[in-house]
């Protein structure tokens, strides 16, 4: 089981890289992240709000079947962040290879 603190910092790198692929909202957002990572929207949205006050993304809403419907955009400052996971992300995997190996597993 991933500790708590690392599976949030993982989702909001997810988050990140999926609204790099364009605005959504949030249901979408779940339905993108799906095949690769079970996420809820009970989860989403407190990531969402955590990463719009740091400003990693920005909200507009979207008139949608007569309501509104709250889109999120990737910012300059999420972006960076993403960017920097991801170059971080050789480490990590070092790390990973390595305590695999010690537990036999190649």
């Amino acid at each position: 089981m991933l500790d708590a603190q690392m599976k949030r910092g993982l989702l909001e790198n997810c988050v990140l890289a999926a609204l790099a692929r364009g605005d959504s909202y949030g249901y979408q957002i779940v339905k993108d992240m799906s095949s690769f990572v079970a996420v809820t929207e009970s989860t989403l949205y407190p990531i969402l709000r955590r990463l719009e006050g740091a400003g990693a993304l920005s909200v507009y809403s979207v008139e949608h079947n007569g309501r509104l419907r709250k889109f999120y955009h990737l910012t300059d400052a999420g972006r960076r962040q993403l960017e920097s996971f991801a170059a971080d992300w050789g480490e990590l995997a070092a790390m990973y290879d390595f305590i695999r190996e010690g537990l036999g597993h190649e």
